[in-house]
């Protein structure tokens, strides 16, 4: 008996081994790191008992997302699972056991039941004639999350897909998505994007995700970070009235706390619709983690002893790797080099008319930031040579990557990045002894003077910097400034332009509560006190939409009027274009504003308008909004 069993086993695990292998999670991401990969043969192995569950009892419970688009692949994810909890089992266990060991009885027994799903991708929505499908396997080991990738695709195609229980009718949403264009192939049309940054569950709805999706406004979703916040309700925004009180109901720290927090932004249902509609292109900023996280440390926990008495006895290291583990199990991103176990910086080519290079300015090898009690040193140090906000090997990177591209000939070169990168007078509200944000590229000045010299000394043309961060809109000429003479009216000696955008739901930098008066007050003065700043808008919650032709870059900015309940409303603040050649946003008699005028916040040269005119992206009605405070 004991014999004929094994022999089964052994016959049935290369099998079952394959079709976990078709699951991208297992590697996710790095097979070569303790605590971030999983052993497909030992999963496998262990998964030989039948299934506890029929098709019935199982459940696609967060729908379903495209991401990380290629001209022939894409990612898929979705996720298959008995219950809408997620699992516990990769907790950190006490005394001798292997780490991160399921069979320790003190916690959960390992999971030896899977979950078999099948996928198909076509160009039609009846998925006829699918391109390309196959069967994959999940288990609690990833969360029972399920992340492929659809080959054999055709460039610049829209296509469509879905996922179903094997050998059942239980079947997930129609997702839909698009390839980008031939990497050396022309562009036929602009490409739309709209870009997003700071969503936090308990100050709002996420209705920036969803209104795209109303319009169809969009090809890709471009996401610069905090896509999660890591604070308990009440230490950062109070859900309570609204009904959004983020789970688990505490500030996070393990595995299962990471993955039940993206869980819950995910029940959102603009957020849904977004992953459902677009392919997304995400990177992370420092609240994936925790605030103001840097390579060694973060605001609260930074390897003191008593920052680790404090956050309940957790290292950063392995703080770290629950939230990056629980981040690639739930987004539907590639992983870019296995080797690398932090690695998301990464680049897209849509054919010659754009390079897309996502930085991560945060996670991967940052110097010490500021964690609030060392402004005065990090204001000492600010242009030390040595710091970089990305590590020397991202950095070598980065500038090589933007010098292919220029060479190539292809016409934009688009920096997906997380923090403002233009030097940003903030002493109204920052006081004159420290008057910058050295959380942000000007605490690393040598990183952002490199970044200037690579893109002067080999002279690369049309450079878009994007940031989010800030939960406040800027608009800025890319100007060395130390380096070159600007005429701010003009805007000659500028390198490039800067589109950083609002948040989401993330409050005002100045206070949740800010009137518009105030608002637009210390915005005036941001752009008094700055050169290069052309449009600041503190006032509004929401994000922009670029579309990006051979000719010109459009960027529109939206703001949200009412984001404590769920509705299509937008109010278009201001647009702004940017032509090929001129490195520099473009004039309309001597202010960047289209027509001169913008909607809110302070136009250099330019006027607001303060129409309060709204679109009701449900119904495509156009009102007059009443209510001009938050």
């Amino acid at each position: 008996m004991m014999k004929s069993s094994v022999a089964a086993l052994l016959a049935v695990v290369p099998t079952s081994a394959a079709f976990y292998a078709g699951n991208i999670n297992y590697f996710s991401p790095s097979l070569h790191h303790a605590s971030l990969g999983v052993s497909i043969r030992k999963v496998a192995a262990r998964t030989y008992a039948a299934s506890p569950w029929s098709p019935s009892q199982l459940n696609f419970t967060h729908g379903v997302a495209s991401g990380d688009p290629y001209e022939d692949s894409v990612i898929l994810w979705t996720r298959a699972a008995p219950t809408t909890d997620n699992d516990r089992s990769n907790r950190t266990v006490s005394g001798y056991v292997d780490l991160y060991t399921h069979e320790n009885d003190d916690f959960v027994k390992a999971s030896n039941a899977t979950v078999c799903v099948e996928w198909k991708i076509a160009t039609s929505k009846d998925l006829k004639s699918p391109v390309d499908s196959g069967t994959a396997y999940t288990s609690s080991d990833i969360d029972f999350t399920i992340k492929v990738e659809a080959k054999k695709l055709k460039p610049l195609t829209t296509y469509y897909y879905q996922f179903n229980v094997c050998n059942s009718n239980v079947s997930s949403v129609l997702g839909r998505t698009k390839t980008l264009p031939a990497k050396e192939g022309k562009v036929p049309v602009p490409i739309r994007l709209a870009v997003y940054s700071c969503s936090n569950y308990p100050f709002g709805f996420f209705n920036a995700y969803g209104n795209p999706v109303r319009k169809d406004s969009v090809d890709y979703v471009l996401h610069l970070g905090d896509y999660i916040y890591e604070y308990g309700n009440g230490e950062y925004g109070w859900g309570n009235s609204i009904g959004r009180i983020p789970q688990p109901d505490r500030q996070i720290y393990t595995l299962y706390d990471y993955r039940k927090r993206i869980a819950t932004y995910r029940n959102d249902l603009d957020l849904y619709q977004s992953h459902q509609q677009f392919p997304w292109i995400p990177v992370w900023d420092d609240h994936e983690v925790a605030d103001n996280t840097y390579r060694d440390g973060s605001s609260e926990l930074n390897n003191t002893e008593d920052s680790f008495i404090k956050d309940g006895g957790v290292s950063v290291d392995q703080r770290k790797v629950n939230a990056v583990r629980a981040y690639f199990e739930w987004m539907p991103i590639r992983q870019v080099e296995m080797d690398d176990n932090l690695r998301i910086w990464r680049d897209f080519r849509f054919g010659d008319l754009f390079d897309l290079v996502m930085l991560d300015t945060r996670q991967y090898d940052r110097s010490i930031t500021d964690v609030y009690t060392n402004t005065d040193y990090l204001h000492a140090i600010s242009n030390d040579n040595s710091r970089s906000l990305m590590g020397p090997r991202q950095e070598s990177w980065f500038y090589r990557t933007m010098r292919e591209s220029s060479r190539r000939g292809t016409a934009w070169r688009v920096i997906g990045n997380q923090i403002i990168f233009s030097r940003m007078n903030e002493s109204l509200a920052l006081g004159e002894k420290n008057p910058l944000n050295y959380d942000q590229w000007d605490g690393y000045a040598a990183n952002r003077n490199r970044t200037f010299a690579n893109i002067d000394k080999h002279k690369i043309n049309n450079t878009i910097m994007l940031a989010g961060d800030s939960h406040a809109s800027w608009v800025s000429d890319l100007v060395w400034l130390d380096e070159h003479a600007y005429d701010q009216e003009t805007g000659k000696g500028a390198v490039g332009v800067e589109f950083a955008g609002s948040a989401v739901s993330s409050p005002c930098p100045a206070g949740q509560n800010l009137s518009l008066a105030l608002a637009n007050f210390g915005s005036s003065w941001l752009t008094g006190a700055n050169r290069e700043l052309q449009w600041q808008d503190l006032f509004y919650r929401g994000y922009y939409e670029l579309s990006i032709g051979y000719d010109t870059v459009n960027a529109s900015y939206f703001g949200l009027p009412d984001i404590l309940t769920r509705n299509g409303y937008e109010i278009s603040l201001a647009n702004f274009t940017v032509k090929n050649g001129e490195n520099r946003l473009h004039r309309y008699n001597k202010t960047v504003g289209a027509n001169g005028t913008v909607e809110s916040g302070s136009l250099k040269g330019g006027q607001i308008l303060g129409t309060n005119l709204t679109h009701d992206t449900a119904t495509g009605a156009y009102f007059t909004f009443k209510s001009q405070e938050h």
